[in-house]
């Protein structure tokens, strides 16, 4: 009977020896597997600081960008205004009697007849030939 005790210890020992090889087997497959995810966690986290220090250059570019269009855009609207007052100036130069005459007379010197004349000026023929009876 001391036998079948003794034998019956030595298996459970060797059964128990058995399971205790399995789990320590699993625990170092455990920690290999833990290693790898901290790794990858570890690049994972450099990835996402290196997207936020990117969109930061890039917010700010935008942002540097945004104010260079707004003064681009007033320099545009008063380069507008100034071409705008330049354009009436020069219409109302058009309109100007003087320059009406000038056009008349320079008009006859190169050969155009006062009908020509008319019309490319928008005057009447009566007005042409007043201007030219004039000169």
């Amino acid at each position: 009977m001391s036998d079948l005790l003794l034998i019956l210890f030595t298996v459970s020992e060797v059964i128990l020896l058995g399971i205790v090889i399995v789990f320590f087997l699993r625990l170092k497959k455990s920690e290999t597997l833990l290693s790898g995810l901290q790794v990858k966690q570890e690049e994972f986290i450099k990835r996402l600081q290196f997207n936020t220090q990117l969109e930061n250059e890039l917010v700010s570019t935008f942002e540097q960008r945004q104010m260079e269009l707004i003064t681009l855009n007033n320099d545009l609207e008063k380069k507008a205004a100034e071409l705008k007052k330049l354009i009436d100036l020069a219409n109302d130069y058009c309109k100007s009697p003087q320059f009406m005459r000038e056009i008349i007379l320079n008009g006859r010197k190169s050969g155009k007849s006062p009908v020509q004349l008319a019309k490319s000026t928008g005057l009447s023929l009566e007005e042409v030939e007043l201007i030219l009876d004039q000169a």
